[in-house]
């Protein structure tokens, strides 16, 4: 028995990776969530509530900015990697419970694309849609500028892959990562915080980690 237990966690590890790897292509190919049935899954679990997301590179990605705008805009994936990059490592705390300690994200500061479109005082909120068709998300324009929140394009220190939301997301580094949409298509300056797709579903509209959907204590700084 001894012997045996030895051999298992021997073989655990390269097990783990294997099926990692083999549900992670899965996940990229259709990425509806296969590895939230590995025990660890490399720290992330892979979701979707699309059935499917086309895939789109450096020919056919565009992002666009609009709504409450002087200079609505849309930049190409060249154009945004041409832009000055911030480099954010911090955790990444999901709502479900999972964590992924010391996540380096790289991207273009938000605040940056809302001043170059020129945003009109009428705006009080940003709304997020997704080229998955499906998924929305919203911050307070205050929110929106924080220092610590990026239009993504790397992450762990390579290009976001499409099963993580790329070619570029959102990354909102003081939410609970449900607020960091993934295949971030839209940007829209609007009157109010319109709740996104999670939000009508029951969770907070403002989702700092330490605080949401009363299970956590209340922040104390």
């Amino acid at each position: 028995m001894l012997g045996l237990g030895a051999l298992g966690v021997a073989a655990a590890p390269p097990l783990q990776r294997g099926l990692e790897s083999f549900l992670g292509n899965a996940a990229d190919k259709d990425p509806t969530g296969l590895t939230g049935l590995l025990p660890n899954g490399g720290g992330f679990r892979y979701y979707s509530v699309a059935s499917s997301v086309p895939h789109k590179g450096a020919d056919d990605y565009r992002l666009t900015i609009d709504g409450l705008v002087d200079r609505p805009t849309t930049y190409t994936l060249a154009e945004l990697r041409a832009m000055p990059q911030t480099r954010l490592v911090r955790d990444v705390q999901c709502v479900t419970g999972w964590r992924v300690p010391d996540t380096p994200f790289e991207g273009v500061q938000l605040s940056r694309l809302l001043d170059a479109a020129g945003v009109r005082p009428a705006a009080t909120a940003v709304r997020f849609t997704c080229f998955d068709g499906t998924y929305t998300e919203s911050l307070t324009l205050r929110q929106a500028r924080g220092d610590d929140v990026l239009v993504a394009l790397r992450m762990q220190d390579k290009p976001v892959s499409h099963s993580h939301g790329g070619p570029v997301r959102l990354y909102v580094a003081p939410m609970y990562f449900y607020k960091s949409a993934k295949w971030l298509s839209g940007i829209t300056l609007t009157e109010d915080v319109r709740p996104g797709y999670w939000e009508k579903r029951g969770y907070d509209v403002d989702a700092w980690v330490g605080r949401s959907n009363g299970r956590d204590d209340e922040p104390t700084t």
